[in-house]
């Protein structure tokens, strides 16, 4: 600043030229010289304010060329213009130690305790074989051939009656009876693979003994099904399979026919003196409803087969709707409520 002061042409010669905004938006270094000192204002190297015309832009002194930049830079060392960014996959999260444990190390560093990073023992160590089991759907095995879905759980008997052939096995079980006893045949008894239904307290001995070969039949379980159907066919499988039972017991007790169709259109032809009410309506029967008759077809089997006996019916004989009141209900046991019905067996194992 002294030697400009001073007027020294030489030394202060770099303090002639300064850079200033220019009129037309660009920024350009002043091209010429103070001349006088009198002048204040600065002087834009890239344009004027023209009075009467307005900004008016400088022309460059430097010529644009015709070939653009690409071809006039070697680029012999270097790679192109444009970079090319390959595309990065996201994260994918991984496991450390255990199939059960989803962390992973990618994400983002936390101080929160709660959350568990990479390599952190897991709090299901020991524990992971059960957890991968709750989660595995695993198929009834009580559940015998034959036996549709809506009877498995009712089923508390893996082994009917021989006679069944719906539930018959396709082989010797070796697991549960030596081959060589299955070849010998040795002395049996006459009741060994017929199903006989648990006796408890309060049963009749007439329980004891298996149904009559006959009740496999076709005809006698058309009309088991029949008997199920028109009287119960509003009921889910166990007051269904109740009704069934029912008849069965009334084939064991000797009070009653020792058949099957015998038990269900008993006194039909009598007035008002059938044992089911169905049979005594002096009209042919009808199944409209094909699905519940197929329904009826398998809990009968099941039943007759044993596959299905209910403690709390046992040798029950006799029902009624729960909205009536018969007068024999009076002199009998009360065994159950199931569904719409009310189950008895008598005291004294007959009529009542």
């Amino acid at each position: 600043m002294a030697s400009y002061v001073a007027g020294l042409e030489n030394a202060g010669a770099r303090w002639n030229g300064y850079v200033e905004a220019a009129a037309a938006g660009s920024v350009h270094a002043a091209e010429m010289q103070f001349v006088d000192s009198t002048v204040t204002a600065s002087i834009s190297g890239a344009g004027l304010k023209a009075p009467g015309v307005g900004t008016v832009a400088f022309r460059a002194k430097n010529v644009v060329s015709d070939i653009p930049d690409e071809d006039r830079v070697t680029r012999n060392d270097k790679r192109g213009r444009v970079v090319h960014v390959a595309p990065v996959a996201p994260p994918k999260p991984f496991s450390a130690g255990s199939i059960f444990e989803r962390t992973s190390s990618l994400l983002k560093p936390t101080q929160e305790p709660q959350l568990a990073m990479t390599f952190v023992v897991p709090e299901i160590a020991g524990k992971e074989i059960q957890i991968a089991a709750a989660f595995h759907v695993r198929e009834d095995e009580t559940a015998a051939p034959g036996v549709p879905s809506f009877l498995a759980d009712l089923v508390n008997n893996d082994r009917p009656d021989i006679l069944a052939t719906a539930y018959a096995p396709s082989g010797p079980n070796y697991a549960n009876a030596s081959p060589f006893a299955s070849l010998l045949k040795e002395e049996e008894d006459p009741y060994a693979g017929r199903y006989v239904p648990p006796v408890r307290e309060g049963d009749h001995d007439w329980m004891k003994h298996p149904l009559p070969a006959t009740v496999f039949s076709d005809s006698e379980q058309k009309c088991l099904a029949e008997g199920i159907y028109f009287e119960s066919r509003g009921e889910d499988a166990i007051g269904q399979a109740a009704v069934g039972q029912v008849i069965l017991n009334r084939v064991r007790n000797p009070a009653y026919p020792a058949t099957i169709c015998g038990v269900v259109y008993q006194n039909k032809d009598w007035r008002n003196r059938c044992q089911f009410s169905f049979a005594c309506e002096g009209r042919k029967l009808k199944i409209n409803d094909r699905r519940h008759y197929k329904m009826a077809q398998e809990v009968a089997m099941a039943v007759t087969a044993g596959k299905i006996f209910l403690p709390e019916v046992g040798s029950a004989t006799h029902y009624h709707a729960t909205y009536v009141k018969p007068g024999w209900a009076g002199t009998m046991e009360k065994m159950k409520k199931i569904g719409l019905h009310i189950f008895y067996r008598t005291y004294g194992g007959g009529w009542s």
